[in-house]
């Protein structure tokens, strides 16, 4: 079904980061052989999308937090609502022109390197605006485009082992990844960064979609090959890491047209590409080969239990206290205005926004495993949170509070934690999601993998909505499990978000 796990851990175990590796790694970037961070099919019309999009009212903050509309509530699916979608999680928010003239475009979601491998296609019956097709979309111009014609949706339903909430769904979103577009700077660990950034962009797209009423859950079990043959990709290249339905009261979708191989030209990503096996190696073993091992995979996923009930608790537990009234600041105009802080100013941040960003972030990620069980656990590096002593502390995810673990000034532990980088000593708080990898088998690493990337996703907006900075950073694996330690013996780093008041000229900086 989802293999016992060992060839992800493996996988995890070799692209580990240590003093050791770092210093040992000869790796410069080849810029002649930068890819471009498009897909780009040649040949195909571009249909526009409408850019004029009304605004979302509800706060951001309650957005991040997600669940969907009440019964009777949910909105309808149409062309419009899909473009604000596509944009406010793939899309262009900002262009940055550095001196010499390099111009630079930044997307809605945070991505390591700001290298923008993760793209989105479009299953779809037919929608006000948009008819029947599986499209492709474009961020360079703001467009789809039509790889096949008619109602595909049957075909996803399928590969995912007739997951329920596929043949209720108006659309259904692909999320795939590009490795060489990632792996160019980032070598064998882009894998990683595949569901890291997959899993921010999903954060984002689920945050506009629960502020637009529409029903939105994550589909993780399905097959890959099934999959990947529909969006007609090179899974040497380019590879499915999710599905997310959208709507939950369209008509089953009717039997799925034919979906030869299209041999779609593309543009060129750049004059060389380098291969990176353990890339294949770790998705190959994390794939599912058919819809029945999908369907098996979901069900004993979730007959798993929430990994922080295997956890021991540490007292005493400090119990969170979020704003009862956070910034009113809509989620659409947080998004654009998010970046990646690149210096932080020493003011402390508020207890009471360290619990609304933790409380907002720890929601279950509505997935296909029953239960919405969480996977990771959130450890805490507090430096100057005003009501909180300074130490760190692991989130009792149970009883909604902060577990202890010790006190004192940690900052420049946190500093060496980041691979010796300033930011994490800077900033005001350092929150890391850790997972029991043995606990998982070689799906259930992808699931940690994209659960991970979607809470440092929700933590990004989350600060954002309340006027903060936050940056993604990456890390020396084992050093951060034995700081932690022996709370976390055994467990595994998966992300990092340093947050705290960005100073002024950090906003404007390049993404993480």
């Amino acid at each position: 079904m989802g293999g016992d796990g060992r060839a992800a851990r493996e996988y995890h175990e070799r692209t580990k980061h240590s003093p050791a590796s770092v210093r040992a790694s000869g790796h410069t970037l080849d810029w002649e052989s930068q890819p471009i961070p498009y897909k780009i099919y040649e040949g195909l019309e571009p249909i526009p999308l409408p850019r004029a999009q009304a605004p979302l009212p509800m706060p951001a903050v309650q957005a991040v937090a997600g669940g969907d509309p009440p019964a009777g509530a949910a909105a309808t699916l149409d062309l419009a609502a899909l473009a604000r979608l596509l944009h406010l999680s793939a899309g262009i928010v900002r262009k940055v022109v550095y001196p010499g003239g390099r111009e630079v475009y930044f997307r809605a979601a945070p991505c390591t390197g700001a290298l923008y491998h993760v793209d989105l296609y479009v299953a779809c019956a037919d929608l006000v605006g948009l008819a029947a097709g599986l499209y492709h979309f474009g961020p360079h111009d703001f467009a789809l485009r039509r790889l096949r014609a008619g109602d595909h949706r049957a075909a996803l339903v399928e590969a995912a082992g007739r997951a329920p909430v596929l043949a209720t769904a108006a659309a259904v979103v692909v999320c795939t990844s590009t490795f060489w577009r990632n792996a160019w700077k980032y070598q064998a660990r882009a894998y990683r960064h595949c569901f890291w950034d997959g899993g921010t962009l999903l954060a984002n797209l689920l945050a506009v979609a629960a502020a637009s009423r529409l029903p939105a859950q994550v589909v993780l079990g399905f097959a890959d090959g099934a999959v990947n043959g529909l969006l007609d990709l090179d899974d040497a290249r380019e590879v499915a890491l999710a599905l997310v339905a959208l709507g939950r009261d369209a008509a089953p979708p009717p039997a799925a047209p034919a979906a030869p191989p299209l041999g779609l030209a593309t543009v060129p990503l750049s004059a060389r590409a380098v291969d990176y096996p353990a890339i294949r190696a770790a998705h190959a073993a994390t794939s599912l080969p058919s819809p029945e091992a999908a369907r098996r995979w979901r069900e004993d996923a979730s007959a798993r239990p929430a990994a922080a009930a295997s956890r021991p608790e540490a007292a005493p537990s400090v119990p969170l206290a979020p704003l009862a009234e956070p910034p009113a600041a809509p989620i659409d105009a947080v998004i654009r205005r998010r970046g990646s802080t690149r210096r932080f100013g020493p003011a402390p941040i508020t207890f009471a926004e360290l619990s609304t960003m933790l409380a907002a972030a720890a929601r279950p990620v509505p997935t296909d495993v029953a239960g919405g069980g969480r996977l990771g656990r959130l450890y805490v590096i507090a430096h100057a949170v005003a009501g909180l002593e300074a130490g760190t502390y692991a989130l009792d995810h149970e009883h909604g509070g902060l577990a202890t673990l010790g006190h004192g000034d940690f900052r420049r532990e946190a500093g060496f934690l980041d691979l010796g980088q300033e930011l994490a000593a800077e900033a005001a708080v350092n929150v890391y999601v850790l997972a029991d990898l043995a606990r998982l088998d070689d799906r259930g690493y992808r699931a940690a993998a994209l659960e991970a990337g979607l809470t440092g996703g929700r933590l990004y907006l989350a600060a954002y909505a309340l006027g903060l900075g936050a940056t993604g950073l990456t890390f020396f694996d084992d050093a951060v499990v034995d700081f932690f330690s022996p709370h976390a013996a055994g467990m595994s780093v998966m992300f990092l978000v340093a947050i705290g008041h960005g100073r002024a000229r950090g906003d404007v900086a390049a993404r993480a």
